[in-house]
């Protein structure tokens, strides 16, 4: 048995935990991100031998490394195969570029595979001690559908998810505003960085205590190392020789999903580089270009709305990752190891124009159906062939994380056609909905939660 990881906050003023009170907590009491204390080892070996494996078993493999100490292997085994009951296409473009679809499960988004996982790992420790939990959720798009669906209808756990009100689509608002029973859903006249400032207050507001917060929001560990798997069973199903390296692009807004690549390549994930892909919220390419950080306030309101972040709350855990020291409010107290960071990490910020023309291009030149947020990603891996020239024989996955028949308006306005439903979007439009709407004001926030939750 390998030593016990234990979990230990970005502002490293909190005691370290192990992973269930990690899980439970979401946010560490002095308002940092739990990161694990070591990065359990793939031996070249291992990976080699995913080539044959189902993805759920990938994924009990991967996430085993985390929590070998703690929770049975047999539990593990059938939370994982449980979670993941749904394709994961990996769409040749040309040459050896691919488009990895994160996008079929149940609500279309690549937010399915840390939600429901770690929804079933919630419910499983707390059902052994019938404790409660009640999920506070910040969404700028997917988020908050996957959560909602995943916590859908479990005992032990409530769920409410915050979003801006002019930012999400009307199919992604009614994946969460049609659900009912221990899912409510509150939007706010604001910003995605307003909601997501709300349930940060009211985590460190001790007068909540009572209500057992916790968050299902990527700042999470529990979704966090579920978005490593993705990245080792697209590598294992595409090379074609042991050691080969891969190259990924990632649409990024709060950073989850590339935090879950950069743990996978630190695992011993051969990569070569990640293109880290924004939309007009740049702080991460300038960042990385000047090595300043300043956050964007308001955030920019681009097409890929879900990246519509103007201070990624998991940049603390990539400053941690790389040796450095960010508080919560994006201040580095540290400097990180820049020198690698650059040498591992190419950043790109795609404009509102580009995205379109992406979609557009994509189609005309290889029939691939692109939404916004993977259209970033297909674009930033554009720029870096660009910038580094086009190598035929190198391996590239570029992510898409949402299905484009959630962004109907926007395909039928550039290709001209509604992309057809996924069986998980069918019949939305005819769902009753029913949701709640307050102001930015914390104070309002506090009394919503003391009036609706006891």
């Amino acid at each position: 048995m390998s030593k016990q990881i234990t979990y230990y906050s970005t502002n490293l003023k909190a005691a370290p935990v192990l992973f269930k009170e990690a899980l439970l907590k979401g946010i560490a009491p002095d308002r940092g991100l739990f990161m694990p204390d070591h990065i359990p080892q793939f031996t070249a070996e291992e990976i080699d031998s995913f080539w044959h494996r189902e993805y759920w078993e990938i994924a009990y493999e991967v996430i085993h490394k985390f929590l070998e100490n703690d929770i049975p292997a047999d539990d593990l085994k059938s939370i994982c195969k449980d979670a993941y009951d749904f394709d994961v296409p990996l769409e040749k473009v040309y040459d050896k570029k691919y488009i990895m679809r994160l996008d079929q499960g149940p609500t279309a988004s690549f937010k399915d595979f840390a939600a429901r996982i770690m929804g079933r790992l919630m419910n499983y420790y707390l059902s052994i001690n019938n404790g409660k939990l009640l999920i506070l959720t910040a969404t700028s798009g997917d988020t908050g559908s996957a959560i909602a669906n995943a916590f859908y209808g479990l005992n032990n756990i409530k769920v409410l998810v915050l979003f801006p009100e002019n930012e999400v689509t009307d199919r992604q608002r009614k994946q969460m505003t049609t659900l009912g029973k221990n899912v409510r859903i509150l939007s706010l006249d604001g910003k995605f960085d307003d909601c997501q400032a709300l349930v940060k207050q009211a985590f460190a507001d001790t007068d909540l205590d009572y209500l057992n917060l916790s968050s299902a929001n990527s700042i999470n560990i529990g979704r966090l190392i579920p978005q490593t798997v993705y990245y080792f069973y697209s590598y294992a199903r595409l090379k074609k020789a042991n050691g080969e390296k891969i190259i990924f692009s990632v649409p990024s807004g709060n950073f989850g999903d590339m935090m879950g690549g950069v743990i996978a390549m630190k695992m011993g994930l051969p990569v070569k580089k990640f293109i880290i892909s924004t939309n007009e919220n740049d702080e991460f390419p300038k960042f990385l270009q000047t090595e300043d950080y300043h956050i964007i306030v308001p955030s920019k309101n681009c097409l890929s709305s879900a990246m519509n972040v103007g201070h990624p709350s998991n940049m603390a855990r990539l400053v941690a990752l790389y040796g450095g020291v960010m508080d919560e409010k994006g201040t580095i107290l540290k400097k990180a190891d820049m020198k690698l960071m650059k040498e591992e990490i190419w950043a790109v910020s795609i404009n509102d124009e580009h995205t379109k023309e992406t979609i557009k291009e994509a189609y005309t030149s290889h029939k691939l159906v692109l939404e916004p947020h993977g259209s970033v990603a297909w674009a930033g891996l554009q720029e870096y062939l660009k910038s580094h020239g086009d190598d035929k024989e190198q391996l590239y996955v570029s992510l898409e994380t949402a299905h484009p028949a959630k962004f109907p308006e926007q395909i039928i306005k550039l290709l001209g056609f509604d992309p057809e439903l996924p069986p998980s979007l069918e019949g939305i439009e005819h769902k009753e909905e029913q949701y709640d709407k307050i102001g930015v004001e914390y104070s309002l926030f506090k009394e919503y939660l003391i009036k609706n939750y006891q």
